[in-house]
């Protein structure tokens, strides 16, 4: 185990370059001007060279790769252009609202799905399996950008019973900050929440067909006892490898919904470095998204050992 944890770690450095390379790249491709784009529309041309030159863009941009490099075996994210603050402070004051936001919307996902799946599994071929298929269906096909803004129109808009945007403050009140967090948090848990049914079912049908469920099911154990304790124990495996990837693809994912919902989190910070051309804060959060990504699956994996002690980290295996 502790030879798997330290080679997944040493795995993570290649996987950090291409990220750092990749997004590096990206960014210089965004039309505009960092510098331009800071000083405004009125700005000299000598103020925007002398500004270009104080923030490094006059460098070749292999050098300004190699700046960044160095900063990042330092443990440097940068310093924000825009901001004027580091990339790190900015990251610690946004990424907590992401989080809730995150989590909140997994709990809903696991809440409604892992059910669902397990009783669309056990009752195979019924009006509720099929209604729980289509569901799924329908909630890993609908555009999250759609979907959020369709729940802002009924419940904000229309009905008047939830906030369109915008996050409260803990000064607010308890009551005004999960009526804040409802609408981004149902909108954000939709593709997880298919993708956990789905995953559910197809691993309960596959488990349930094993011969020690029907040798359990012939010796008189309950139906209760057989789903839940031989059944879906032995079906978590495939789901906790979803889990892993899910909880890692909402904290990237959800830049669209904090846009929609004007939630000040990591998403919205991205945003809005893309519009000021700050490549430093970009590169930076990626950075760290990725980081955080690697560690989610590393621990996934380790609870693989948990649920499973019989999954091997051989790593002579190659696994």
């Amino acid at each position: 185990m502790l030879k798997f944890i330290i080679k997944r770690l040493i795995n993570l450095i290649p996987t950090l370059f291409i990220v750092a390379a990749i997004v590096f790249i990206i960014t210089r491709m965004i039309p505009g001007d960092p510098a331009s784009v800071l000083l405004g529309p009125q700005a000299s041309a000598s103020d925007v060279h002398r500004l270009r030159e104080q923030l490094g863009l006059n460098d070749s941009v292999f050098v300004q790769f190699i700046k960044y490099l160095n900063d990042l075996i330092h443990f440097n994210l940068g310093q924000s252009f825009a901001y004027k603050q580091p990339v790190l402070t900015l990251i610690l004051e946004r990424f907590p609202n992401t989080l809730i936001l995150t989590f909140c919307a997994f709990f809903i996902a696991l809440l409604v799905s892992i059910p669902a799946g397990v009783i669309a599994a056990t009752r195979k071929g019924s009006w509720m399996d099929y209604l729980f298929t289509v569901t799924s269906l329908f909630g890993i096909s609908i555009p999250v950008f759609w979907l959020g803004l369709m729940l802002v129109l009924l419940f904000s808009v229309t009905l008047g019973w939830l906030p369109a945007t915008g996050m409260a403050s803990s000064g607010d009140g308890a009551l005004a900050f999960i009526t804040h967090l409802i609408l981004p948090s149902v909108t954000l848990s939709t593709i997880p929440m298919a993708n956990f049914s789905r995953i559910t079912r197809a691993s309960m049908l596959e488990v349930m067909n094993q011969d020690y469920i029907t040798a359990a099911k012939a010796k008189g154990v309950s139906h209760f006892f057989v789903v839940m304790k031989h059944g879906f124990k032995n079906a978590l495996t495939p789901i906790l490898t979803v889990a892993g990837m899910e909880v890692s693809s909402l904290l990237g994912g959800a830049v669209l919904t904090e846009t929609i919902f004007s939630w000040p989190g990591m998403g919205q910070l991205i945003v809005e470095a893309i519009n000021k051309r700050d490549y430093i804060v970009v590169q930076g959060s990626v950075i760290f998204l990725a980081v955080l990504y690697v560690l989610i699956n590393l621990a996934v994996d380790i609870l693989y050992k948990v649920v499973n002690p019989k999954i091997s980290y051989d790593t002579k295996g190659g696994k």
